[in-house]
């Protein structure tokens, strides 16, 4: 390989070359949610701008995230919040050397993936259903 050409080198394993499994498919979700989270931060100081700058301001913003689109979006934001979270949980719980199993790390990386899906729904429930008026 020392004398190789660049062009007839193996290139490294690429997402084409291998068979998706759910642990790749969390990982890169992690990956989403973290960026997806940078973006909500942004979103979050310009709603508090927004409310600071007054009713003219305000009032169109909250008028687009009772909208379709802003709840899809707040919805996306708390599943990528739960997802971060329990992901960041199932990862602390493999540096201690546990669940490093392929079928243990599988059914976490599942039950990380419902939970996400879950907890906007969960907490979607609670607030128009509970007593949390």
């Amino acid at each position: 390989m020392a004398g190789a050409r660049p062009d007839q080198r193996p290139i490294s394993p690429h997402v084409s070359i291998w068979r998706w499994h759910v642990t790749m498919a969390s990982s890169i979700l992690h990956r989403a949610t973290g960026f997806g989270l940078y973006v909500a931060a942004l979103g979050l100081a310009l709603w508090l701008m927004a409310a600071a700058a007054g009713p003219q301001m305000y009032e169109p913003l909250m008028a687009f995230l009772m909208g379709p689109l802003g709840q899809i979006a707040l919805y996306l934001i708390v599943a990528a919040i739960a997802y971060h979270l329990a992901n960041g949980i199932r990862h602390l719980v493999f540096d201690t050397g546990a669940g490093l199993a392929p079928s243990e790390a599988d059914t976490t990386a599942w039950f990380v993936i419902l939970f996400a899906i879950a907890v906007p729904i969960g907490l979607w429930a609670l607030l128009t259903f509970g007593g949390l008026r």
